[in-house]
């Protein structure tokens, strides 16, 4: 399976914002991104002009790499949000909002979405009473997120909940930090989704 396997603190730089991919590396004084927030390379410190394509490939680029994905899952994303009824751009957003790793990561169990991605995939949740080890599973509404018996002593897990009160876990969600549970009351609207993100670029880019 192809991934990203360089420095994602450049993804941070090239994008121009943090994507908070390092977890709690991100909120220290060692991020990368709070030293040099200019575009990595030789010439990252130049100001560039965008064209328009410029500015919606940038938006996409932003979107999919703050919730870790290829181009190839991210565009079944946006053709399911496409087909869907609604508005494209908020529809998208849901999707990947509703991705069990992100699920993970929201709820406080992991410090990055990678992470996440990483300990789900090592058999450390259930949904619903359920085992799941498939990050792009989609969570309802309703759902229950629960940590395995046998993973709550997992230091990574234990670490991540000790920190959670400085990311916060957004009001669509509910957290039970003793029984190592998470409930999906709501999926979020788009006013609940703070993220810096114009999705109706990557509306614009895809309907070319």
């Amino acid at each position: 399976m192809a991934r990203y396997r360089e420095s994602v603190c450049r993804l941070c730089r090239r994008e121009g914002l943090k994507l908070f991919l390092k977890g709690d590396r991100c909120y220290s004084e060692k991020c990368a991104f709070e030293r040099r927030s200019y575009a990595p390379g030789e010439h990252g410190q130049m100001r560039k002009k965008h064209s328009d394509y410029g500015v919606q490939l940038r938006a996409k680029q932003k979107l999919k790499r703050m919730y870790g994905l290829l181009e190839k899952q991210f565009r079944g994303y946006f053709e399911k949000a496409d087909r869907q009824k609604g508005i494209t751009g908020t529809n998208l957003l849901v999707f990947l909002e509703r991705r069990l790793d992100n699920m993970v990561f929201r709820m406080g169990f992991a410090n990055s979405r990678n992470e996440a991605r990483q300990l789900v995939r090592h058999n450390h949740f259930t949904v619903s009473g359920k085992p799941v080890n498939i990050p792009s599973f989609l969570v309802r509404m309703g759902d229950d997120i629960q940590v395995r018996e046998g993973s709550r002593k997992v230091e990574r897990i234990l670490d991540a909940v000790g920190t959670v009160a400085r990311r916060g876990v957004p009001p669509w969600l509910e957290l039970d930090k003793e029984n190592f549970k998470g409930t999906v009351k709501v999926l979020p609207t788009r006013d609940e989704l703070t993220m810096p993100v114009q999705e109706q670029l990557v509306v614009e880019l895809y309907s070319k």
